[in-house]
Protein backbone atom coordinates (compact mmCIF):
# COMPACT_ATOMS: atom_id res chain seq x y z
CA UNK A 1 0.00 0.00 0.00
CA UNK A 2 2.86 2.26 1.03
CA UNK A 3 4.70 1.87 -2.55
CA UNK A 4 1.27 2.91 -4.14
CA UNK A 5 0.46 6.05 -2.35
CA UNK A 6 4.27 6.87 -2.59
CA UNK A 7 3.82 6.54 -6.18
CA UNK A 8 0.56 8.66 -6.33
CA UNK A 9 2.23 11.36 -3.73
CA UNK A 10 5.52 11.88 -6.09
CA UNK A 11 2.96 13.18 -9.35
CA UNK A 12 4.05 16.91 -10.08
CA UNK A 13 0.25 17.76 -9.30
CA UNK A 14 0.78 16.33 -5.55
CA UNK A 15 3.92 18.29 -4.82
CA UNK A 16 2.26 21.31 -5.94
CA UNK A 17 -0.06 21.11 -2.69
CA UNK A 18 2.81 19.89 -0.37
CA UNK A 19 5.46 21.85 -1.61
CA UNK A 20 4.10 23.99 -4.35
CA UNK A 21 2.22 26.23 -2.35
CA UNK A 22 4.89 28.22 -2.25
CA UNK A 23 4.81 31.19 -5.10
CA UNK A 24 5.90 31.71 -8.04
CA UNK A 25 8.54 34.91 -8.57
CA UNK A 26 7.03 37.80 -7.40
CA UNK A 27 5.54 40.22 -9.99
CA UNK A 28 7.19 43.70 -10.09
CA UNK A 29 4.84 46.63 -9.58
CA UNK A 30 6.23 47.38 -12.71
CA UNK A 31 5.15 44.83 -14.47
CA UNK A 32 1.53 44.76 -13.09
CA UNK A 33 0.53 48.26 -12.92
CA UNK A 34 -0.70 50.65 -15.90
CA UNK A 35 1.59 53.45 -15.87
CA UNK A 36 -1.40 56.21 -15.23
CA UNK A 37 -2.35 53.68 -11.80
CA UNK A 38 -1.23 56.54 -8.93
CA UNK A 39 1.57 54.72 -6.75
CA UNK A 40 0.05 52.45 -4.21
CA UNK A 41 1.28 53.04 -0.77
CA UNK A 42 3.91 50.29 1.58
CA UNK A 43 2.14 47.63 3.27
CA UNK A 44 2.10 47.24 6.63
CA UNK A 45 4.46 44.65 8.21
CA UNK A 46 3.02 41.55 8.89
CA UNK A 47 2.88 40.48 12.45
CA UNK A 48 3.83 36.61 13.84
CA UNK A 49 1.34 35.74 17.11
CA UNK A 50 2.32 32.35 18.45
CA UNK A 51 -1.03 31.96 21.13
CA UNK A 52 0.11 28.82 22.72
CA UNK A 53 -2.84 27.18 24.99
CA UNK A 54 -4.26 24.23 23.46
CA UNK A 55 -3.08 25.30 19.76
CA UNK A 56 -0.59 22.37 18.26
CA UNK A 57 0.83 21.47 14.94
CA UNK A 58 1.05 18.20 14.02
CA UNK A 59 3.98 16.73 15.38
CA UNK A 60 3.67 19.11 18.59
CA UNK A 61 5.75 21.57 17.22
CA UNK A 62 4.06 25.62 17.85
CA UNK A 63 1.46 26.94 15.86
CA UNK A 64 1.72 30.48 14.88
CA UNK A 65 -0.45 33.00 12.45
CA UNK A 66 0.10 36.35 11.05
CA UNK A 67 -1.69 39.42 10.82
CA UNK A 68 -0.88 42.51 8.63
CA UNK A 69 -2.93 45.40 9.95
CA UNK A 70 -5.41 47.52 7.90
CA UNK A 71 -8.69 49.40 8.14
CA UNK A 72 -10.26 47.79 11.07
CA UNK A 73 -13.81 47.64 9.69
CA UNK A 74 -12.67 44.92 6.72
CA UNK A 75 -10.96 42.31 7.41
CA UNK A 76 -10.29 39.61 5.82
CA UNK A 77 -9.34 36.06 7.55
CA UNK A 78 -7.49 32.93 4.83
CA UNK A 79 -7.06 29.49 6.06
CA UNK A 80 -4.22 28.22 4.03
CA UNK A 81 -4.01 24.97 2.87
CA UNK A 82 -1.22 22.19 2.76
CA UNK A 83 -2.40 18.57 1.96
CA UNK A 84 -4.41 16.44 4.47
CA UNK A 85 -3.95 12.85 6.48
CA UNK A 86 -6.33 10.72 7.51
CA UNK A 87 -4.51 7.07 8.12
CA UNK A 88 -1.37 5.73 9.65
CA UNK A 89 0.34 5.51 6.02
CA UNK A 90 -0.19 9.16 5.44
CA UNK A 91 0.36 10.76 8.50
CA UNK A 92 3.68 8.75 8.76
CA UNK A 93 6.26 11.95 8.22
CA UNK A 94 8.53 9.01 7.20
CA UNK A 95 6.22 8.45 4.17
CA UNK A 96 8.03 10.74 0.91
CA UNK A 97 6.59 12.95 -0.01
CA UNK A 98 4.54 13.69 2.94
CA UNK A 99 1.30 14.74 1.59
CA UNK A 100 0.48 17.18 4.26
CA UNK A 101 2.38 20.62 5.40
CA UNK A 102 3.64 19.64 9.19
CA UNK A 103 5.08 22.83 10.34
CA UNK A 104 3.76 26.42 10.68
CA UNK A 105 7.05 27.89 9.79
CA UNK A 106 7.45 26.44 6.75
CA UNK A 107 7.55 28.83 3.76
CA UNK A 108 4.05 27.77 2.09
CA UNK A 109 3.03 28.77 5.74
CA UNK A 110 4.51 32.47 5.31
CA UNK A 111 2.56 35.23 3.67
CA UNK A 112 5.44 37.58 2.91
CA UNK A 113 6.45 34.54 0.30
CA UNK A 114 2.96 34.55 -1.50
CA UNK A 115 1.73 36.63 -4.08
CA UNK A 116 -2.26 37.13 -5.30
CA UNK A 117 -4.39 38.50 -2.81
CA UNK A 118 -1.31 38.89 -0.43
CA UNK A 119 0.05 41.25 -3.12
CA UNK A 120 -0.82 44.81 -1.64
CA UNK A 121 1.40 46.72 -4.01
CA UNK A 122 -0.93 45.22 -6.90
CA UNK A 123 -3.29 48.10 -7.23
CA UNK A 124 -5.63 45.67 -9.06
CA UNK A 125 -5.84 43.82 -5.38
CA UNK A 126 -9.46 44.00 -4.15
CA UNK A 127 -8.14 43.94 -0.16
CA UNK A 128 -5.75 45.97 -0.33
CA UNK A 129 -5.70 48.24 2.55
CA UNK A 130 -7.92 45.63 4.31
CA UNK A 131 -6.67 44.09 7.88
CA UNK A 132 -5.45 40.85 6.81
CA UNK A 133 -4.93 37.40 9.25
CA UNK A 134 -3.30 34.70 7.60
CA UNK A 135 -3.95 30.81 9.44
CA UNK A 136 -1.24 28.73 9.00
CA UNK A 137 -1.78 25.09 7.89
CA UNK A 138 -0.06 22.73 9.58
CA UNK A 139 -2.62 19.82 11.29
CA UNK A 140 -3.27 17.26 8.62
CA UNK A 141 -7.21 18.03 9.74
CA UNK A 142 -8.52 20.50 7.21
CA UNK A 143 -8.30 22.97 10.14
CA UNK A 144 -11.47 21.04 11.03
CA UNK A 145 -10.18 18.19 13.57
CA UNK A 146 -10.88 17.82 16.86
CA UNK A 147 -8.02 16.25 19.42
CA UNK A 148 -5.23 14.10 18.96
CA UNK A 149 -5.60 10.73 17.41
CA UNK A 150 -2.65 7.86 17.43
CA UNK A 151 -3.08 5.81 13.88
CA UNK A 152 -1.44 2.68 12.98
CA UNK A 153 0.63 2.59 9.93
CA UNK A 154 0.96 -0.53 8.04
CA UNK A 155 4.00 -1.76 9.16
CA UNK A 156 2.61 -1.86 12.43
CA UNK A 157 4.10 1.41 13.85
CA UNK A 158 2.05 4.10 15.75
CA UNK A 159 1.74 7.64 14.98
CA UNK A 160 0.22 10.19 16.88
CA UNK A 161 -0.88 13.18 14.82
CA UNK A 162 -2.32 16.43 16.99
CA UNK A 163 -5.14 17.19 14.84
CA UNK A 164 -5.47 20.76 16.79
CA UNK A 165 -7.37 22.40 13.40
CA UNK A 166 -10.34 23.47 15.33
CA UNK A 167 -8.22 25.11 18.50
CA UNK A 168 -5.65 26.64 15.89
CA UNK A 169 -8.06 28.73 14.00
CA UNK A 170 -9.62 29.68 17.22
CA UNK A 171 -6.56 31.17 18.36
CA UNK A 172 -6.64 33.21 15.41
CA UNK A 173 -10.29 34.39 15.56
CA UNK A 174 -10.03 35.41 19.27
CA UNK A 175 -7.53 37.94 17.78
CA UNK A 176 -10.06 39.29 15.88
CA UNK A 177 -12.88 39.29 18.34
CA UNK A 178 -10.20 41.30 20.48
CA UNK A 179 -9.24 43.44 18.25
CA UNK A 180 -11.09 44.44 15.32
CA UNK A 181 -14.11 43.98 17.57
CA UNK A 182 -15.97 46.87 15.32
CA UNK A 183 -15.35 45.21 11.77
CA UNK A 184 -17.79 45.68 9.39
CA UNK A 185 -17.47 43.83 6.76
CA UNK A 186 -15.58 40.14 7.23
CA UNK A 187 -14.46 38.01 4.07
CA UNK A 188 -14.09 34.52 5.40
CA UNK A 189 -11.89 32.42 2.87
CA UNK A 190 -9.40 29.65 2.19
CA UNK A 191 -7.38 27.57 -0.47
CA UNK A 192 -7.35 24.10 -0.39
CA UNK A 193 -7.44 22.28 2.98
CA UNK A 194 -8.24 26.04 4.09
CA UNK A 195 -11.43 25.97 1.37
CA UNK A 196 -13.39 22.84 3.17
CA UNK A 197 -13.29 24.24 6.26
CA UNK A 198 -13.96 27.92 5.24
CA UNK A 199 -18.17 27.75 5.53
CA UNK A 200 -17.72 26.30 8.76
CA UNK A 201 -15.64 29.38 10.24
CA UNK A 202 -17.86 31.67 8.45
CA UNK A 203 -20.81 30.50 10.33
CA UNK A 204 -19.00 30.70 13.47
CA UNK A 205 -17.81 34.07 12.60
CA UNK A 206 -21.26 35.75 11.74
CA UNK A 207 -22.63 34.14 14.79
CA UNK A 208 -20.12 36.86 16.73
CA UNK A 209 -20.39 39.42 13.98
CA UNK A 210 -24.10 40.18 13.70
CA UNK A 211 -23.67 43.62 12.81
CA UNK A 212 -21.14 42.77 10.03
CA UNK A 213 -21.67 41.70 6.41
CA UNK A 214 -19.75 38.34 6.39
CA UNK A 215 -18.60 36.88 2.74
CA UNK A 216 -17.46 33.40 2.24
CA UNK A 217 -15.09 32.32 -0.43
CA UNK A 218 -13.76 28.35 -0.76
CA UNK A 219 -11.09 28.37 -3.24
CA UNK A 220 -10.17 25.35 -4.93
CA UNK A 221 -11.93 22.70 -2.71
CA UNK A 222 -14.97 22.05 -4.66
CA UNK A 223 -14.62 18.53 -6.56
CA UNK A 224 -14.33 16.04 -3.50
CA UNK A 225 -16.97 13.99 -3.93
CA UNK A 226 -16.59 10.86 -2.40
CA UNK A 227 -18.38 7.87 -0.36
CA UNK A 228 -15.09 7.63 1.79
CA UNK A 229 -15.30 11.21 2.83
CA UNK A 230 -17.33 10.88 6.07
CA UNK A 231 -15.21 8.25 7.27
CA UNK A 232 -12.01 11.28 6.64
CA UNK A 233 -14.52 13.20 8.56
CA UNK A 234 -14.93 10.58 11.83
CA UNK A 235 -10.97 10.00 12.04
CA UNK A 236 -10.47 13.70 12.13
CA UNK A 237 -13.17 14.69 14.79
CA UNK A 238 -14.68 17.14 12.82
CA UNK A 239 -17.87 17.42 14.56
CA UNK A 240 -16.36 17.19 17.84
CA UNK A 241 -16.44 20.46 19.51
CA UNK A 242 -18.98 22.49 16.83
CA UNK A 243 -21.55 24.51 18.35
CA UNK A 244 -24.42 23.15 19.52
CA UNK A 245 -26.24 24.35 16.40
CA UNK A 246 -29.59 22.75 15.19
CA UNK A 247 -28.46 22.42 11.59
CA UNK A 248 -25.25 20.21 13.31
CA UNK A 249 -27.47 18.20 15.12
CA UNK A 250 -29.25 17.57 11.60
CA UNK A 251 -26.25 16.26 9.73
CA UNK A 252 -26.00 12.92 9.51
CA UNK A 253 -22.43 11.99 10.26
CA UNK A 254 -22.04 8.51 8.67
CA UNK A 255 -22.40 9.91 5.31
CA UNK A 256 -21.45 13.73 5.70
CA UNK A 257 -19.73 15.39 3.00
CA UNK A 258 -17.78 18.56 2.49
CA UNK A 259 -20.83 20.66 1.32
CA UNK A 260 -22.61 20.34 4.42
CA UNK A 261 -20.79 22.72 5.96
CA UNK A 262 -22.16 24.82 3.32
CA UNK A 263 -25.60 23.99 3.97
CA UNK A 264 -25.34 24.53 7.97
CA UNK A 265 -24.05 27.72 7.40
CA UNK A 266 -26.32 29.05 4.91
CA UNK A 267 -29.33 27.75 6.64
CA UNK A 268 -28.20 29.41 9.52
CA UNK A 269 -27.02 32.69 8.19
CA UNK A 270 -29.14 32.64 5.04
CA UNK A 271 -27.97 36.52 4.37
CA UNK A 272 -24.49 35.14 3.72
CA UNK A 273 -23.60 35.48 0.34
CA UNK A 274 -21.91 32.61 0.13
CA UNK A 275 -19.81 30.99 -3.08
CA UNK A 276 -16.37 28.76 -4.23
CA UNK A 277 -13.72 29.43 -7.04
CA UNK A 278 -12.47 26.12 -8.48
CA UNK A 279 -10.58 25.34 -12.04
CA UNK A 280 -12.22 22.34 -13.74
CA UNK A 281 -9.82 20.07 -13.98
CA UNK A 282 -7.34 20.45 -10.90
CA UNK A 283 -4.80 17.82 -11.00
CA UNK A 284 -4.14 18.36 -7.07
CA UNK A 285 -7.69 17.31 -6.23
CA UNK A 286 -7.66 14.49 -9.01
CA UNK A 287 -4.78 12.99 -6.64
CA UNK A 288 -6.71 13.81 -3.98
CA UNK A 289 -9.52 11.63 -5.21
CA UNK A 290 -7.60 8.82 -6.16
CA UNK A 291 -6.76 8.52 -2.27
CA UNK A 292 -10.19 8.38 -1.47
CA UNK A 293 -10.50 5.75 -4.01
CA UNK A 294 -12.64 7.98 -6.61
CA UNK A 295 -11.05 7.36 -9.87
CA UNK A 296 -13.87 10.00 -11.82
CA UNK A 297 -12.70 13.33 -13.23
CA UNK A 298 -12.82 16.28 -11.16
CA UNK A 299 -14.73 18.11 -13.92
CA UNK A 300 -17.59 15.79 -12.87
CA UNK A 301 -17.79 15.90 -9.22
CA UNK A 302 -17.45 19.26 -9.12
CA UNK A 303 -20.42 20.00 -11.35
CA UNK A 304 -22.39 17.61 -9.41
CA UNK A 305 -21.37 19.18 -6.05
CA UNK A 306 -22.51 22.77 -7.71
CA UNK A 307 -25.49 21.76 -8.70
CA UNK A 308 -26.33 20.28 -5.51
CA UNK A 309 -25.50 23.40 -3.72
CA UNK A 310 -27.47 25.66 -6.25
CA UNK A 311 -30.47 23.15 -5.53
CA UNK A 312 -29.94 23.56 -1.65
CA UNK A 313 -29.00 26.80 -1.62
CA UNK A 314 -30.14 29.36 -4.52
CA UNK A 315 -28.08 32.39 -3.51
CA UNK A 316 -24.65 30.20 -3.49
CA UNK A 317 -22.45 31.42 -6.41
CA UNK A 318 -19.39 29.59 -8.11
CA UNK A 319 -17.00 29.95 -10.64
CA UNK A 320 -15.62 27.19 -12.75
CA UNK A 321 -12.29 28.21 -14.88
CA UNK A 322 -10.22 26.00 -17.80
CA UNK A 323 -7.01 24.63 -16.59
CA UNK A 324 -5.93 22.23 -13.98
CA UNK A 325 -4.02 24.61 -11.27
CA UNK A 326 -5.17 24.00 -7.81
CA UNK A 327 -6.34 27.61 -6.02
CA UNK A 328 -5.64 30.86 -7.23
CA UNK A 329 -6.04 33.18 -4.36
CA UNK A 330 -2.46 33.00 -3.14
CA UNK A 331 -0.84 32.85 -6.79
CA UNK A 332 -0.32 35.75 -9.34
CA UNK A 333 -2.65 33.99 -11.25
CA UNK A 334 -5.64 35.37 -9.46
CA UNK A 335 -5.15 38.36 -11.48
CA UNK A 336 -5.17 36.67 -14.99
CA UNK A 337 -7.86 33.56 -14.21
CA UNK A 338 -10.82 33.70 -16.48
CA UNK A 339 -14.19 31.79 -17.81
CA UNK A 340 -17.07 33.05 -20.40
CA UNK A 341 -15.56 36.82 -20.24
CA UNK A 342 -15.30 37.74 -16.24
CA UNK A 343 -11.81 37.69 -14.98
CA UNK A 344 -11.44 36.36 -11.17
CA UNK A 345 -10.13 39.30 -9.57
CA UNK A 346 -13.04 41.49 -10.43
CA UNK A 347 -15.73 38.89 -9.78
CA UNK A 348 -13.82 38.16 -5.87
CA UNK A 349 -13.75 42.07 -5.71
CA UNK A 350 -17.83 42.56 -6.62
CA UNK A 351 -18.30 39.92 -3.66
CA UNK A 352 -15.73 42.01 -0.79
CA UNK A 353 -18.04 45.03 -1.65
CA UNK A 354 -20.86 43.41 -1.09
CA UNK A 355 -22.00 43.38 -5.09
CA UNK A 356 -24.28 40.95 -6.40
CA UNK A 357 -22.28 38.52 -8.52
CA UNK A 358 -23.61 35.59 -11.14
CA UNK A 359 -22.04 32.18 -11.20
CA UNK A 360 -19.43 31.54 -14.32
CA UNK A 361 -18.56 28.36 -15.72
CA UNK A 362 -16.62 27.72 -18.65
CA UNK A 363 -18.42 24.48 -18.37
CA UNK A 364 -21.90 26.44 -19.79
CA UNK A 365 -20.39 27.80 -22.83
CA UNK A 366 -17.86 24.94 -23.58
CA UNK A 367 -14.87 26.91 -23.52
CA UNK A 368 -12.90 25.13 -20.70
CA UNK A 369 -10.73 22.85 -23.30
Amino acid sequence: MITRISALLAAPAFLALVSGCQASPPVSPEAAAPVSVAIVPEAEPWATIEPGGDTLCATGTPFRFHVRSGDPERVMVFLNGGGACWSGDLCDLQTAPTPYTPFAEMDSNNPELLEGVFDEANPANPFAGWTQVFVPYCTGDSHLGGGDVTYTTSADQEVTVHHRGKANVQAALDWVYANRADARRIFMTGGSAGAIASPYYAGIVADHYPQADVVHLADGAGGYRSPAIAGVLAAWGAFKGVPDWPEFAAIDQATASTEDFFRVTAARHPEMQMARFDNVDDAVQQDFLTLLGTGEPVRGLLAANNADLAGDIPTIRAFEAPGNAHTSLRFSRFYTEEAGGVTLVDWVRGLANGEAVASVSCQSDQSCD
